[in-house]
């Protein structure tokens, strides 16, 4: 199952490359059919995008990679490396796309064959649309933040092209030219957003931010209802690190429970766990009743 889960969200991963190098390529042509500044820079951004997947891709093979001798707990947190600098591109085409619109400003003009470099960057964007929403909701089941934070980025990217759009119809209608730099700016500034969310998501993930709430209630419901035969739990931690979920706690037993009835809890325990979080790997310490306790963490 977790073979199968890696191969898809590799195969994601690499027909991310070739698709966001057609997009980027519809893009400028609608730019080199209009002349419009927007455009330009909803291109510029696709640019980014394929450096973006390229990168994903060859972190997410990384990540996957199973643990050795260097790398115990496995690699998966180059993911989110992949992800934080994803978001750094984010605000590189941001800031690419500000030049190329305060440039314009002085001097704007109305578009060339405004119908025609509009439906193509709608084709563009639709294109963007249904690949986001792919790899968002294929990240979030298999727990791939680089995934996710690909399909946040080329998200933002279909935000700016309907943003665009929208805006350069209302210049053609009124006749403002001004309308195409000034909208560029304004999602030049979004972009920038965009992309300080996804390096803040990620940087919580390096700094081994503890589970979902949710996923936690599931950590504790699972021990709860397989902990027969002990006295119970305490001191509860959990992580997540990419695709992988670490779960540890102390359980607390008899004095005079054999180490053989002991491992039979714990296997219990860890049966539980992997059925509930699928890929967690769980760290159980026995203590004897009359120890205390390693330090104050959540008690079941």
């Amino acid at each position: 199952m977790k073979t199968e889960s890696n191969g898809l969200v590799q195969r994601l991963a690499f027909w991310g490359i070739p698709l966001s190098v057609g997009v980027m390529g519809l893009k400028l042509v609608a730019w080199k059919v209009t002349g419009s500044v927007a455009l330009l820079s909803d291109g510029l951004e696709s640019t980014v995008n394929v450096v973006a997947a390229v990168v994903a891709f060859f972190v997410i093979r990384y990540a996957q990679k199973p643990a050795d001798s260097s790398h115990p707990y496995g690699h998966h947190k180059a993911e989110y490396f992949s992800a934080v600098l994803e978001g750094v591109l984010i605000v590189v085409a941001a800031l690419l796309i500000l030049q190329e619109a305060v440039a314009a400003l002085p001097n704007p003009k109305l578009l060339d064959a405004p119908v025609l470099g509009l439906a193509i960057n709608s084709l563009a964007a639709a294109i963007n649309g249904a690949w986001a929403l792919t790899l968002i909701r294929v990240g979030k089941t298999h727990r791939s933040p680089a995934l996710q934070a690909d399909g946040h980025h080329v998200l933002s990217d279909v935000v700016t092209s309907g943003g665009v759009l929208i805006g350069l119809v209302l210049a053609i209608v009124t006749g403002y030219a001004i309308l195409d730099p000034l909208l560029a700016i304004l999602v030049a500034l979004n972009i920038i957003f965009q992309g300080w969310k996804v390096i803040s998501h990620s940087v919580a993930g390096l700094m081994d931010q503890a589970v979902e709430p949710e996923e936690e209630e599931a950590i504790k419901q699972a021990i709860k209802e397989n902990c027969e035969g002990s006295l119970g739990v305490h001191y509860l931690r959990s992580r997540r690190a990419g695709a992988a979920t670490f779960v540890a706690f102390d359980l607390v037993v008899p004095s005079k429970m054999t180490v053989g009835d002991a491992h039979v809890i714990c296997d219990r325990l860890e049966m539980a766990l992997h059925k509930a979080l699928p890929g967690t790997r769980v760290t159980i310490h026995v203590e004897p009743e009359n120890e205390m306790a390693h330090g104050n963490g959540v008690e079941i």
